[in-house]
């Protein structure tokens, strides 16, 4: 597994094609990490590729084939006190795109859903 190195900064202007928004930030080798399920029922390494303030792109070890995610933990240290909830944006091969999940938005969400249906 890739460990953490150096990292440099992705200008958006250079043409690449951009899926997230805000300023991204690539790491030359990678930074470990992991993914566990919301409910703890499964967890996976993967290797940050780049990270911006509003996602990230992992590449995964092994399947994500039949994981639940939907929701899951980006687990960025080995005692798991630095994480970040995520949902997943896309799937190309082992590499995976997540947006991070701010503290409140499913319940932001589910208050607007009653408020539409009252």
């Amino acid at each position: 597994m890739r460990g953490s190195g150096r990292f440099e900064s992705r200008d958006p202007a250079m043409g690449t094609s951009e899926r997230r928004k805000g300023d991204r930030v690539t790491f030359e080798r990678g930074f470990a990490a992991h993914m566990m399920g919301i409910d703890g029922t499964w967890r996976r390494d993967c290797v940050m590729e780049d990270v911006s303030e509003t996602g990230a792109k992992l590449t995964v070890e092994g399947s994500v084939e039949g994981l639940h995610l939907k929701e899951f933990f980006l687990l960025l240290s080995s005692t798991g006190l630095a994480y970040r909830r995520c949902e997943l944006a896309w799937v190309n091969g082992d590499q995976i795109g997540v947006n991070f999940l701010k503290q409140g938005d499913k319940k932001k969400k589910g208050k607007r859903a009653e408020a539409t249906e009252a």
